[in-house]
């Protein structure tokens, strides 16, 4: 995402009588990730793009945007929008263009995709929260998760199907092992070798139907 050969254009913008440097539009946020395939409607990258916001990955810069993030669901806070003006964290800019550090097998990303979409998923080490686009395969049964911040479309990690154990969480306290911002849906994969994955959905009825379909691949 924030790649001076691949990653979205900046440029110095105007807002009412306000020059603004290295920034650019709601609208090429949501351009950049459809033409990437983080997303497949502009709908879903409004969702996404906002979740960035929320993460604190992109900053709102204008007034427009700013109004946007003051008013806004948590759905809504990226305006796809050509006068809405964002920029990119510090803490992302730092990072630079981030590539894959690991060379997964192709006949993991060979299968039928039969599920996508973005959740969020809590880290192993820091344990906190990220968005991850996760897409589920069949034949052989993967489940892959992507980071929308990176440059490439490689996946951020992954794991076999095969022997896992996935069960919803109730949303009546939180579980041992799950820290931080837990908004409920929650739901948890264990692997054959013992790792254990806690995810939220968006609703309810998206963990439902996640947890049908892993179980189907198992």
């Amino acid at each position: 995402m924030y790649d001076v050969h691949s990653g979205i254009r900046m440029g110095s913008h105007v807002e009412q009588g306000s020059t603004y440097s290295n920034c650019f539009s709601g609208s090429a946020v949501v351009d950049w990730l459809v033409f990437v395939q983080f997303s497949l409607t502009r709908v879903e990258a409004v969702t996404l793009g906002s979740a960035l916001v929320e993460m604190g990955l992109l900053q709102a810069v204008g007034l427009r945007s700013v109004e946007a993030l003051r008013s806004a669901g948590l759905s809504q806070q990226l305006l796809d929008d050509s006068t809405a003006l964002y920029s990119f964290a510090e803490n992302l800019k730092k990072r630079g263009s981030v590539k894959a550090e690991t060379s997964l097998s192709a006949v993991e990303l060979s299968g039928k995709v039969v599920k996508r979409g973005y959740l969020l998923k809590q880290g192993h080490r820091r344990k906190n929260w990220k968005v991850r686009l996760f897409v589920l395969r069949s034949e052989p049964a993967f489940l892959h998760y992507f980071d929308p911040c990176r440059d490439d479309c490689s996946p951020a990690g992954g794991f076999s199907l095969r022997g896992c154990l996935v069960s919803s969480l109730e949303d009546n306290g939180v579980p041992s092992g799950v820290k931080g911002n837990v908004q409920g849906n929650l739901f948890k994969i264990i692997t054959q070798s013992d790792v254990h994955y806690f995810i939220q959905a968006p609703t309810q009825q998206e963990k439902t139907e996640w947890i049908d379909a892993i179980r189907q691949q198992t």
